[in-house]
C-alpha cells in the first residue's frame, strides 16, 4: 500500500495555524518539524531522552508534515483551499507545499530491517522480529521498541549495559524509554526494579516488554524527582543539561554504598557534567567511551 505525505514551510507563529488547516482538510494526524521546540524543551525542566545535538543547527524553517492514504485525491485541493482561506483572512504566512509518495514498508517497517542482535558484557539485546537461539548462559532481552527511545543499537545504552552492576540490588530506572535496562537488570538479577518516564507512550511500552521478557518490574509515568523512592543503583541515560540538574536531587534516591550510571554525555559536555556531580557530593568510580559518547558510572562520597 502506497501513502502520499504533504509538508507546508512555513515558521513557528504560523505552525500551529498550518497544521489545524491539514485536520481541517480531513488529516488523521501532523508533524511539526521546529528548531524553536527543541531549544524550549533543552530550557524546560523535562526530563527528556535524546535529541540529537545537529536539531539545533537547522534553519528557523518551520515543516508540518501529514501523512494521508493515495486514494483521498480531493486532500491537496482541501489543503489548498484551507490554507489559501486563512491567508487571505491574514492569520497566516506559508511557502511551499511539498508532495511525495511513500510505500507502506518505508512508512511503518523498513526501520526493522537495520536492527540485529547487539551482545554486551552481561546481556544481548534481541529484537522481537529476529529467531534467535541463545548459547549455553547466554542472557538475553527480546525487546520491541516501538516508537519509544531504547534499542540498545545507541551507544549510550550499550554503554549503560556495559557499566551495569545490579544483581541482588534494588534498581531505578529513570526516563526508561522502551524500558531496555531497568528490563535487562532485572534479567541480570536484580532484587528489584523500579521505572519511569514522564512519555506515556514510553511506558506503555516499556510495560509491554517486560511483559513479553516475564519479568516483574514497575512502571510508572512519573518524574522520579517528585518522589522519595531509593535504589542500590540508578541508570540515567538521558542528556547531559539534564543530567546536570538532576545531580543535586539524584543522591536522595541512592542508598548508601549505592551507584549511578550517566549516559548520554556527549564528549565535549564530559567535564562539566562530570564537575556538577564531584560538587554534588560524587566521585567517579568507572567510565566508558564509545565514538564520541561518555557514560559514567559514580558514587556518593562518604560523609566526614
Amino acid at each position: 500500500m502506497k501513502y502520499k505525505s504533504y509538508t507546508v514551510f512555513t515558521n513557528h507563529d504560523d505552525a500551529e495555524l498550518v497544521s489545524s488547516a491539514m485536520f481541517d482538510a480531513g488529516a488523521g494526524g501532523v508533524s511539526i518539524l521546529d528548531k524553536q521546540d527543541f531549544i524550549d524543551l533543552i530550557k524546560s525542566d523535562v526530563i527528556w531522552d535524546y535529541v540529537d545535538d545537529s536539531l539545533l543547527n537547522m534553519d528557523d524553517t518551520v515543516k508540518v508534515s501529514t501523512v494521508v492514504e493515495l486514494d483521498d485525491a480531493g486532500f491537496l485541493k482541501r489543503l489548498e483551499d484551507r490554507l489559501e482561506d486563512m491567508k487571505k483572512a491574514g492569520g497566516i504566512r506559508y511557502g511551499d507545499l511539498l508532495v511525495d509518495e511513500i510505500d507502506e514498508a518505508d512508512y511503518e517497517n523498513e526501520w526493522k530491517k537495520y536492527y540485529r542482535p547487539i551482545p554486551t558484557k552481561h546481556i544481548t539485546v534481541v529484537p522481537t522480529w529476529i529467531k534467535y537461539e541463545p548459547s549455553e548462559g547466554e542472557r538475553i532481552i527480546r525487546l520491541d521498541p516501538g516508537m519509544a527511545f531504547g534499542t540498545g543499537s545507541h551507544a549510550t545504552t550499550r554503554m549503560c549495559l556495559e557499566l551495569m552492576d545490579v544483581e541482588g540490588k534494588s534498581v531505578i530506572d529513570v526516563g526508561c524509554g522502551s524500558g531496555i535496562l531497568g528490563i535487562s537488570a532485572a534479567i541480570c538479577g536484580a532484587k528489584d526494579v523500579y521505572m519511569c518516564d514522564i512519555d506515556e507512550q514510553a511506558v506503555r511500552f516499556a510495560t509491554q516488554n517486560a511483559a513479553l521478557n516475564g519479568v516483574d518490574v514497575t512502571v510508572e509515568c512519573a518524574d522520579l524527582i517528585a518522589g522519595e523512592r531509593k535504589a542500590d543503583f540508578i541508570f540515567a541515560n538521558i542528556t547531559a543539561d539534564i543530567l546536570m540538574r538532576l545531580a543535586k536531587d539524584l543522591g536522595k534516591h541512592l542508598n548508601d554504598g549505592g551507584e549511578v550510571v550517566l549516559s548520554g554525555i556527549i564528549d565535549s559536555r564530559l567535564d562539566e557534567v562530570r564537575q556538577c556531580y564531584e560538587n554534588a557530593g560524587f566521585s567517579v568510580t568507572d567510565s566508558a567511551a564509545t565514538y564520541d559518547w561518555r557514560a559514567l558510572k559514580l558514587a556518593q562520597k562518604a560523609a566526614i
